[in-house]
């Protein structure tokens, strides 16, 4: 539009100045820096419809003599003040679900985070007052819980194996079965972390078949390493083949190279899981004579996170020596929910305070109780109870689903969309059949208190 068009000067002359705007009534509550930014917004948006011939002097004379604009300006506040990363509640039936957070974590380490959030201890041994290595409590835990030599922990199991591969293997070849080349999350290759490492990868073996012999016969004078590879989210059936870790271990003793796992979900108690029964726990790999493994805090382990190294003492002296160690190391909450994580598997029953185990082995029989309780509760017609599935995710024990109940409502995406809504706690569920399910194995124990007021209030919006 042009500018020295005399309609375009008087509808631009009747956008108030942003301090006028927060002189109308109940904006000056606001905190200020919110209200003068969202405030400026607000008038720059009006600005812009005014230049491309959307709004003209009469409409800007009849919006700014109604409530609207205080209306926007406190929307607007509210929520930019919203935080992103905040409480729901998972009703979708994926326990470890990457989307929110994977592992819960237990009561105790989500008060030990919030402990360290001030002054907390990280490199200083309390006792002499002399600086010590951040993760020497965290080693001491796992090598007890495991029977590891060492233990390392830095931001998570991709950075691991990165920083393992780079420390141990830079320059030489790393041999890997073909069927075990994974893309994890994200887009991120197995291929391309191997690159990225500086290392050589050498594929041996078939997409469906890989024999301990394919490893023997790559073996040479420049071969740095033997890599195993949890599959993570896929699963190969029928006609197919894999070498087991301990005919690993021993090749690569026989040889005299090293041999390191890459074990994924990390499941750390001996006790069989549902839906886990082939999952291999990390003191069982540790048994085999694996040199090194490697795992994620944040799956079924139940903490914070993080990537696990566990293994012979100086091989991981020799990682954490590493430049790229103090680019990937934890921070204070991370070390501290992690502890705390260690702690109940030390002291207390894992399996009733660590939220994901405690989800994965909870009755089939407690949870359409739950199923039904909830249903009364909400006095609805237009939902019910029905069997579902859910997953353990994240990896664990991929395409094998765990009989579950869920709650049924009738409709599809809009009534998922107002269920995750709002500014409180969102509710997030699965469509199935064109129904909404909300399933019972991931719902929180304090999630239960407050679901179905939670539920009444969106359906009613």
């Amino acid at each position: 539009m042009d500018r020295t068009n005399p309609e375009l000067s008087d509808a631009l002359r009747r956008i108030p100045s942003v301090d006028s705007l927060l002189r109308r009534e109940g904006l000056s509550a606001l905190p200020k820096a919110a209200a003068i930014r969202e405030s400026r917004a607000y008038l720059e948006s009006i600005r812009r419809a005014v230049l491309s011939d959307e709004m003209g002097a009469e409409e800007i004379e009849g919006l700014f003599a109604s409530k609207k604009p205080e209306q926007q300006v406190r929307s607007r506040c509210e929520s930019a003040g919203r935080l992103h990363h905040r409480r729901v509640i998972n009703g979708t039936g994926i326990v470890l679900h990457t989307g929110l957070g994977r592992a819960p974590l237990a009561l105790a380490a989500r008060q030990a985070a919030f402990d360290a959030g001030g002054y907390s201890i990280v490199e200083l041994d309390p006792d002499s007052g002399l600086r010590n290595q951040r993760e020497e409590r965290i080693q001491d835990l796992f090598c007890s819980l495991s029977g590891a030599g060492a233990a390392l922990v830095i931001n998570n199991n991709a950075a691991m194996v990165n920083l393992v591969l780079r420390a141990l293997t830079e320059g030489r070849e790393v041999i890997v079965s073909r069927g075990e080349l994974v893309e994890i999350g994200g887009g991120f290759r197995m291929p391309d972390v191997m690159e990225q490492a500086g290392c050589q990868m050498v594929e041996v073996g078939t997409t469906n078949r890989t024999h301990l012999r394919d490893f023997q016969r790559a073996i040479n004078e420049n071969t740095g390493m033997l890599l195993k590879i949890h599959p993570s989210n896929f699963r190969i059936e029928g006609f197919s083949k894999a070498v087991e870790l301990k005919a690993l271990a021993a090749l690569g003793a026989d040889q005299k190279v090293l041999v390191f796992e890459d074990l994924g979900s990390g499941l750390m108690i001996k006790e069989p899981l549902p839906g886990l029964e082939d999952e291999a726990t990390v003191p069982e790999s540790l048994q085999t004579g694996v040199p090194l493994l490697s795992f994620s805090g944040d799956k079924l382990l139940g903490g914070p996170q993080c990537g696990i190294l566990l293994g012979d003492r100086e091989l991981v002296a020799r990682v954490r020596a590493h430049p790229l160690y103090r680019a990937f190391r934890c921070d204070k909450l991370t070390l501290a929910a992690l502890e705390a994580t260690l702690q109940i598997y030390h002291n207390s029953d894992p399996l009733q305070e660590i939220p994901c185990l405690r989800a994965i082995v909870r009755p089939l029989a407690q949870l359409e109780q739950a199923a039904r309780a909830l249903v009364e509760e909400l006095g609805r017609s237009d939902c019910r109870v029905v069997a579902s599935e859910s997953f353990v995710g994240s990896g664990a024990n991929p395409a094998r689903p765990l009989a579950s109940f869920a709650v049924a409502f009738q409709g599809g995406e809009d009534l998922a969309r107002r269920l995750r809504g709002g500014s409180e706690v969102g509710i997030f569920s699965r469509i199935a059949d064109g129904n909404v399910l909300l399933d019972m194995r991931t719902l929180m124990d304090e999630d239960q208190a407050e679901l179905s007021d939670l539920i009444t209030a969106r359906l009613s919006t």
